[in-house]
């Protein structure tokens, strides 16, 4: 073969990737690891918000009982007990209110986080008797 001819040959196509194929790939890496950090932070987010709710239902729980185990009749109102669980400062909102046998009181008791009144992480409603 001459020379002449090796330079009209066609050319065999090389190894490898190009530059913009690489780029492609990172930018589609980048944009995968982005989602999946997005959803870790999602995820963290709402088992904190699932542990509030669930330390608060204890707290609701445990101001019931010791209501049950009072036994007695509140009058009907308002009444607010702290009631902490684990790191949580909550505040446990008691309401009373006639129910319709005078021997009976309907209570209602809404947990929610110390200086934050309207956001309530769980309530619970029951009734109280006055029996001996």
């Amino acid at each position: 073969m001459r020379c002449d001819d090796m330079r009209h040959a066609p050319r065999r196509p090389q190894g490898g990737f190009t530059l913009i194929e690489v780029l492609v790939a990172l930018a589609i890496i980048a944009v995968a690891l982005a989602a999946a950090l997005r959803a870790t932070g999602v995820l963290a987010q709402n088992n904190h918000a699932l542990r509030d709710k669930t330390l608060a239902l204890v707290a609701a729980e445990n101001r019931m009982a010791e209501l049950r185990l009072s036994q007695v009749l509140p009058d009907p109102g308002k009444q607010d007990t702290p009631c902490p669980q684990g790191r949580l400062d909550m505040v446990c909102e008691s309401t009373y209110t006639y129910s319709l046998n005078r021997a009976f009181r309907q209570v209602s008791v809404r947990v929610y986080p110390r200086g934050q009144p309207g956001m309530t992480l769980a309530e619970l409603s029951g009734l109280l008797a006055n029996v001996r």
